[in-house]
Protein backbone atom coordinates (compact mmCIF):
# COMPACT_ATOMS: atom_id res chain seq x y z
CA UNK A 1 0.00 0.00 0.00
CA UNK A 2 2.78 2.35 0.95
CA UNK A 3 4.43 1.78 -2.53
CA UNK A 4 1.27 2.78 -4.27
CA UNK A 5 1.14 6.11 -2.58
CA UNK A 6 4.38 6.87 -2.88
CA UNK A 7 3.94 6.19 -6.70
CA UNK A 8 0.64 8.53 -7.06
CA UNK A 9 2.73 11.25 -5.37
CA UNK A 10 5.94 11.00 -7.52
CA UNK A 11 3.13 10.66 -10.24
CA UNK A 12 1.20 13.69 -9.31
CA UNK A 13 4.80 15.95 -8.38
CA UNK A 14 5.89 15.49 -12.04
CA UNK A 15 2.64 16.13 -14.29
CA UNK A 16 2.34 19.65 -11.63
CA UNK A 17 6.52 19.94 -12.81
CA UNK A 18 5.18 19.08 -16.51
CA UNK A 19 2.17 21.01 -16.41
CA UNK A 20 3.88 24.20 -15.20
CA UNK A 21 7.18 23.56 -17.74
CA UNK A 22 4.28 23.38 -20.49
CA UNK A 23 3.07 26.52 -19.07
CA UNK A 24 6.15 28.48 -18.90
CA UNK A 25 7.19 27.79 -22.45
CA UNK A 26 3.78 27.16 -23.60
CA UNK A 27 2.87 28.74 -27.26
CA UNK A 28 4.75 31.58 -28.60
CA UNK A 29 3.49 33.82 -26.04
CA UNK A 30 6.04 32.43 -23.12
CA UNK A 31 2.93 31.30 -21.24
CA UNK A 32 1.88 34.34 -20.33
CA UNK A 33 -1.43 36.01 -20.71
CA UNK A 34 -2.68 38.59 -23.60
CA UNK A 35 -5.63 40.06 -22.28
CA UNK A 36 -4.43 43.03 -20.07
CA UNK A 37 -2.07 43.48 -23.08
CA UNK A 38 -4.90 43.20 -25.28
CA UNK A 39 -6.79 45.96 -23.52
CA UNK A 40 -3.72 48.36 -24.11
CA UNK A 41 -3.31 47.72 -27.34
CA UNK A 42 -6.60 47.01 -28.92
CA UNK A 43 -8.00 43.70 -30.15
CA UNK A 44 -8.03 41.56 -33.03
CA UNK A 45 -10.21 43.30 -35.51
CA UNK A 46 -13.12 41.19 -37.97
CA UNK A 47 -11.79 41.77 -41.67
CA UNK A 48 -15.37 42.95 -42.72
CA UNK A 49 -14.95 45.90 -41.08
CA UNK A 50 -11.15 46.87 -41.44
CA UNK A 51 -11.48 50.54 -42.93
CA UNK A 52 -7.67 50.39 -44.78
CA UNK A 53 -5.27 48.25 -45.68
CA UNK A 54 -1.43 49.18 -44.46
CA UNK A 55 1.43 47.01 -46.48
CA UNK A 56 4.28 46.47 -44.37
CA UNK A 57 7.40 45.07 -45.48
CA UNK A 58 9.97 43.09 -43.31
CA UNK A 59 13.60 42.76 -44.48
CA UNK A 60 16.84 41.01 -43.14
CA UNK A 61 18.47 44.69 -42.88
CA UNK A 62 16.07 44.55 -39.60
CA UNK A 63 13.48 46.63 -40.74
CA UNK A 64 10.09 47.43 -41.09
CA UNK A 65 8.67 49.84 -44.21
CA UNK A 66 6.82 51.93 -42.90
CA UNK A 67 8.33 51.82 -39.04
CA UNK A 68 6.00 54.45 -37.92
CA UNK A 69 2.59 54.39 -38.66
CA UNK A 70 -0.69 56.26 -37.50
CA UNK A 71 -4.23 55.18 -37.17
CA UNK A 72 -7.15 56.70 -35.63
CA UNK A 73 -8.77 55.53 -32.35
CA UNK A 74 -11.81 53.14 -32.82
CA UNK A 75 -9.93 52.20 -36.30
CA UNK A 76 -9.62 48.27 -37.47
CA UNK A 77 -6.81 47.84 -40.26
CA UNK A 78 -5.61 45.21 -42.35
CA UNK A 79 -1.70 45.09 -42.13
CA UNK A 80 -0.58 43.07 -45.30
CA UNK A 81 3.01 42.06 -44.20
CA UNK A 82 5.38 40.94 -46.85
CA UNK A 83 9.44 39.13 -45.53
CA UNK A 84 11.12 40.45 -48.38
CA UNK A 85 14.13 38.67 -46.36
CA UNK A 86 15.97 35.79 -46.62
CA UNK A 87 15.48 34.55 -43.02
CA UNK A 88 11.96 34.10 -41.23
CA UNK A 89 10.68 37.48 -39.88
CA UNK A 90 7.72 38.47 -37.97
CA UNK A 91 5.52 41.06 -37.12
CA UNK A 92 4.47 41.51 -33.50
CA UNK A 93 2.02 44.00 -32.20
CA UNK A 94 1.92 44.83 -28.26
CA UNK A 95 3.29 47.17 -25.35
CA UNK A 96 6.72 47.89 -25.09
CA UNK A 97 7.08 46.15 -21.89
CA UNK A 98 5.15 43.12 -23.31
CA UNK A 99 7.78 43.00 -26.30
CA UNK A 100 10.53 42.80 -24.15
CA UNK A 101 9.55 39.82 -22.22
CA UNK A 102 8.72 37.79 -25.14
CA UNK A 103 11.64 38.79 -26.84
CA UNK A 104 13.52 37.13 -23.87
CA UNK A 105 11.63 34.18 -23.91
CA UNK A 106 12.34 33.51 -28.02
CA UNK A 107 15.97 33.86 -26.98
CA UNK A 108 15.56 30.69 -24.49
CA UNK A 109 12.80 29.18 -26.89
CA UNK A 110 13.49 30.00 -30.96
CA UNK A 111 11.36 27.30 -32.24
CA UNK A 112 8.02 28.77 -30.24
CA UNK A 113 4.60 27.78 -32.04
CA UNK A 114 3.38 31.40 -33.14
CA UNK A 115 -0.40 31.34 -33.14
CA UNK A 116 -1.84 34.96 -31.67
CA UNK A 117 -4.23 37.18 -33.51
CA UNK A 118 -1.59 40.15 -32.88
CA UNK A 119 1.11 38.55 -35.24
CA UNK A 120 1.90 36.88 -38.19
CA UNK A 121 4.97 34.90 -38.36
CA UNK A 122 6.71 34.64 -41.99
CA UNK A 123 8.97 32.60 -43.58
CA UNK A 124 11.72 34.30 -46.86
CA UNK A 125 9.12 35.10 -49.48
CA UNK A 126 5.81 34.99 -47.81
CA UNK A 127 2.69 37.39 -46.81
CA UNK A 128 0.19 37.26 -44.64
CA UNK A 129 -2.31 39.74 -42.72
CA UNK A 130 -2.99 40.77 -39.24
CA UNK A 131 -6.37 42.76 -38.62
CA UNK A 132 -6.35 45.09 -35.95
CA UNK A 133 -8.83 47.43 -34.38
CA UNK A 134 -7.06 50.08 -32.16
CA UNK A 135 -9.06 50.64 -29.61
CA UNK A 136 -7.27 52.54 -27.06
CA UNK A 137 -5.10 56.09 -27.96
CA UNK A 138 -1.74 56.03 -27.50
CA UNK A 139 1.06 54.08 -28.96
CA UNK A 140 1.42 50.27 -29.86
CA UNK A 141 4.57 49.47 -30.51
CA UNK A 142 5.51 46.41 -32.73
CA UNK A 143 8.74 44.34 -33.73
CA UNK A 144 10.05 41.33 -35.01
CA UNK A 145 11.05 39.14 -31.92
CA UNK A 146 13.25 36.26 -33.91
CA UNK A 147 16.45 35.75 -31.53
CA UNK A 148 19.01 38.51 -31.99
CA UNK A 149 16.15 40.74 -34.63
CA UNK A 150 14.79 43.24 -31.92
CA UNK A 151 18.26 43.86 -30.37
CA UNK A 152 19.34 44.80 -34.33
CA UNK A 153 16.67 47.57 -34.39
CA UNK A 154 13.84 45.51 -35.83
CA UNK A 155 10.84 47.35 -34.23
CA UNK A 156 8.23 50.32 -34.99
CA UNK A 157 5.34 52.18 -33.31
CA UNK A 158 1.51 52.74 -34.22
CA UNK A 159 0.02 55.98 -32.94
CA UNK A 160 -3.09 55.88 -32.63
CA UNK A 161 -5.25 59.18 -32.92
CA UNK A 162 -8.25 59.95 -29.85
CA UNK A 163 -11.06 60.23 -31.52
CA UNK A 164 -11.22 63.44 -30.16
CA UNK A 165 -7.81 64.24 -32.15
CA UNK A 166 -9.54 62.24 -35.34
CA UNK A 167 -12.10 64.51 -35.52
CA UNK A 168 -9.97 67.70 -36.35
Amino acid sequence: MKHYTLRNTAFAVLAAFAAAGAFAAGSHAGGHGHGDAEAAIGQPGVAAKATRTINVDMTDDMRFTPADIKVKQGETVRFVVKNSGQLKHELVLGTEKELKEHYEAMKKNPEMEHADPNMVTLAAGKSGEIVWQFTKAGKVDFACLQPGHYDAGMKGAVTVASKAAAAK
